[in-house]
């Protein structure tokens, strides 16, 4: 089956007939709280009833059931809630990058998206969370990147405050927008945690606003800590956190939060396998990232927070076969580059790109043309600061977590020699580079 990754830009609208609520009084008296613990679970090795099935605590009151786990999850909610917060745009035209977004997304989701009938502007809404009491929120890139005009809300208010883009990080898919106009007070920032300390199997709880239902809460587990997936406008491949809590369009920029109330990642695509909504395998950008951002977000004036480049292109060695890799004496590992663009920080630290078509790959099946030749005497890049290029998006991980101006040691190959280069990294321009 054929899965895809979709970003959780936008808002579905739901046709339904009506909303009907009731309520059950199945009793008419108060009823006395009862508590129910847990027993004695010190079993012997040889005891008879080991692997017996123990009751979780739970707290009778009123009628209502809670366990500790629920008891838990309705505090975090009721403590963070006031610190979430509804995004709307309008975008430009129906031409911008926004709103070509939208439309692929409308032709893979089964309803329709809220459209203003003028076929100019376009609408979408996402989720953010404030991270300062001057009314700085974070959300996503792809909430408010080609945006007109931004608008927010509060939990429990239907006030429309106007919004600006403080800056924007896109190749983390990270910006900081900051509200105008909001009552003294009304900014409630929720805490961020540490998201190198997590587990697998830690309760995860998603708040936003899915297919524009405001205030919309999901649970569930932190499903893994070792997936990695296309992340920001350059794809590159980064470190996310997998969660099986629900999250669907218009939970881009919302939090994921832990059992103590602080976020611990940014609400951001979803796995799918074609429908468009949540299977139970989501994503969140790690919080420590937005930790490490946050600073450059504050101080960017509008702007967008650029990312080093080395301004290479290269061909990633662990995907060619070992046939081919032995024909060209080339290692198993590492980044083949096949071409240094001029002015570049690779081109000012000496290296060189290839200058022979030494390997002819196969074209793809059922394509026509020749096929591609491979230039195999260019440089080699093994490793950065020490850490081996096992495949590709090694490279592409280390520089784009690096800072404009940081120096990094690259280790080269060069005709079977091993050395190590400095490199300046800039933010050289490079449109047709991998890296």
């Amino acid at each position: 089956m054929k899965r895809s990754l979709s970003i959780l830009a936008l808002t579905g609208t739901l046709a339904v007939g009506g909303l009907v609520g009731y309520e059950l009084n199945a009793r008419t008296t108060p009823a006395t709280a009862v508590t129910q613990t847990a027993p004695d679970t010190n079993l012997s090795a040889d005891s008879r009833t080991q692997g017996q099935m123990v009751p979780a605590a739970s707290t009778y009151d009123g009628g209502r059931a809670r366990t500790e786990s629920e008891a838990n999850t309705v505090q975090v909610v009721k403590d963070r809630q006031d610190g979430l917060v509804y995004v709307s745009v309008k975008e430009s035209s129906a031409g911008s990058a926004q709103a070509q977004l939208r439309q692929r997304l409308q032709q893979q989701l089964p309803f329709s998206l809220p459209d203003d009938g003028s076929g100019q502007a376009q609408t979408g809404t996402g989720s953010g969370f404030f991270v300062t009491s001057s009314g700085d929120i974070i959300t996503n890139n792809h909430v408010v990147e080609g945006a007109s005009e931004i608008t927010v809300r509060l939990h429990g208010d239907k006030t429309e405050y106007r919004a600006n883009v403080v800056a924007r990080a896109p190749d983390f898919d990270l910006a900081l927008i900051r509200a105008e106009g909001l009552p003294a007070g009304a900014a409630r920032p929720i805490p961020l945690g540490d998201s190198d300390t997590l587990d697998v199997g830690l309760k995860a709880v998603a708040m936003g606003a899915p297919f524009g239902l405001d205030f919309s809460v999901s649970e569930g587990i932190i499903s893994s800590l070792e997936r990695r997936v296309p992340v920001g406008t350059r794809g590159v491949e980064q470190s996310v956190i997998q969660t099986d809590a629900a999250i669907n369009p218009g939970n881009s920029g919302g939090p994921l939060l832990d059992s103590a109330g602080q976020v611990i990642g940014v609400n951001t695509q979803i796995l799918t396998g074609g429908s468009g909504q949540s299977a139970g395998v989501g994503f969140a950008i790690p919080v420590n990232t937005v930790k490490k951002l946050l600073p450059q977000l504050q101080a960017g004036k509008g702007g967008v927070i650029q990312t080093p480049t080395l301004g290479v292109q290269f061909t990633d060695l662990s995907v060619l076969s070992e046939q081919q890799r032995g024909q060209a004496n080339l290692p198993a590992q590492g980044a083949l580059i096949q071409e240094v663009a001029p002015n570049s920080p690779a081109a000012a630290a000496g290296l060189q790109g290839g200058t022979t078509s030494g390997l002819q790959l196969n074209a793809p099946s059922g394509t026509q043309g020749s096929a591609d030749a491979l230039s195999t005497d260019g440089d080699i890049i093994t490793a950065v600061d020490g850490q081996p290029i096992s495949e590709g998006d090694d490279l592409r991980r280390a520089i784009i977590g690096k800072r404009i101006g940081d120096r990094v040691k690259l280790t080269v190959q060069r005709a079977g020699k091993t050395r190590t280069v400095d490199v300046t990294l800039s933010a050289f321009s490079f449109p047709t580079s991998n890296q």
